[in-house]
């Protein structure tokens, strides 16, 4: 018998948290994995699996690497959360510039498949959702109050309207679908989870806000990537093409208020969850101003802003989509998931309260440097009547 195929997939971003993991559970199905990033893993890249590096708004670089693969996986973006929501020209190129240069390198190269990770910001605004699907429109571009959410709508939309595309070289068409997924945690995630922590470390989270009830959703990184291999396999001939030209809501499935949701993380590194509550109104305000501040000293001064306004409406109001649409045409069935793992990697980290001891220790240390400090300064001052 004819031996099956070894099938080839390049995933942009895949030397980020959730491509890597992607990466890593495609490879130990025995396919071959392209690594396409601006910069390379920080593991050592295991046989079968090839890092390239480049940048998605170069064309001649992506054109390269997609040639010969069987599938793409469109997972580079940039400006998600953060002082990068604020840089709106690099949060273009990158979002919508990179996505048309991957559909374009697909089409010229014959790429049947291509999955596409978006958002739920696409049809989410700051208005509240329950129990959403995919019958929602996409919220008006103008409504969006990032340019982050704006782009990942324009590039989803891109890629929805490539689906059967005829390839350049006669073999078929293009076949693509979205995912768009709630936040993403998992042990060693970098972007969401370090911020986090290191408020919490700092003393900065002092405060909840927006009403108990309110609930959004997360999305565990190994569930995201069953996802992503189940769209993948359902754009294939072999499964009558199901996700072609479909978007699927993926999450947990478990909505749950934001700040409890990092209630066992606080508490599991030492530290007491706080008890004043804000109203969302009023954070949002503070948002705007820091994202004003931001604009003007910038240029000088990137400093991370502790909120923005889309952070703000992300985490203070209801927002949950439905999971049926995703089960019933994929197969997709999340496992239960917990934050035990992540708080076990960061405490194996180094991360944690510390003793009271040791606490007051370096206070009474920091109190008595800046007391030399002090007195050193003041030996420099003229004595009175000199």
């Amino acid at each position: 018998m004819e031996a099956a195929r070894t099938e080839t997939y390049l995933i942009t971003g895949g030397c980020g948290y959730f491509g890597y993991r992607l990466a890593t559970r495609l490879h130990k199905t025995g396919a071959q994995v392209i690594l396409f990033d601006v910069t390379p893993p920080r593991q050592e890249v295991p046989e079968g699996m090839v890092f390239l590096e480049g940048d998605i708004r170069n064309y001649a670089q992506v054109g390269r690497a997609v040639a010969g693969v069987d599938c793409v996986f469109h997972i580079a973006s940039y400006g998600m959360s953060g002082r990068e929501q604020l840089n709106r020209d690099l949060i273009e190129a990158v979002n919508v510039g990179g996505t048309q240069n991957v559909i374009k390198a697909c089409l010229e190269c014959g790429v049947p498949r291509l999955v596409y990770t978006s958002t739920f910001n696409v049809v989410f605004g700051g208005q509240e959702i329950r129990n959403g699907d995919e019958g929602l429109p996409y919220l008006p571009l103008h409504l969006h109050p990032d340019h982050y959410s704006r782009t990942k709508a324009l590039a989803e939309m891109a890629v929805m309207e490539s689906n059967g595309v005829s390839l350049k070289d006669g073999s078929g068409v293009l076949r693509t679908c979205a995912l768009r997924p709630a936040g993403i945690y998992g042990p060693g995630e970098q972007r969401h989870l370090p911020r986090i922590v290191s408020y919490i470390e700092k003393g900065v989270f002092r405060f909840v806000y927006g009403s108990p009830s309110s609930l959004v959703e997360f999305v565990h990184v190994d569930n995201l990537v069953s996802a992503h291999v189940l769209a993948a396999d359902a754009l294939t001939a072999a499964r009558q093409h199901h996700s072609a030209g479909q978007a699927y809501f993926i999450s947990d499935g478990q909505p749950v208020n934001n700040f409890e949701f990092f209630r066992p993380l606080v508490e599991g590194l030492g530290y007491p969850f706080p008890a004043l509550r804000l109203p969302v109104g009023l954070v949002y305000f503070f948002a705007f101003l820091t994202e004003m501040i931001h604009h003007l000293v910038g240029p000088w001064y990137d400093f991370q802003p502790l909120l923005t306004r889309t952070e703000v409406y992300k985490t203070g109001v209801t927002h949950y989509f439905s999971m049926a649409k995703a089960k019933a045409q994929l197969g997709y069935r999340p496992e239960e998931q917990t934050l035990d793992e992540v708080v076990e990697w960061f405490r194996s980290r180094g991360h944690g309260r510390k003793r009271q001891g040791f606490a007051f220790s370096r206070l009474v240390v920091n109190l008595l440097l800046a007391a030399a400090f002090t007195a050193a300064l003041l030996s420099f001052l003229p004595l009175v009547g000199s």
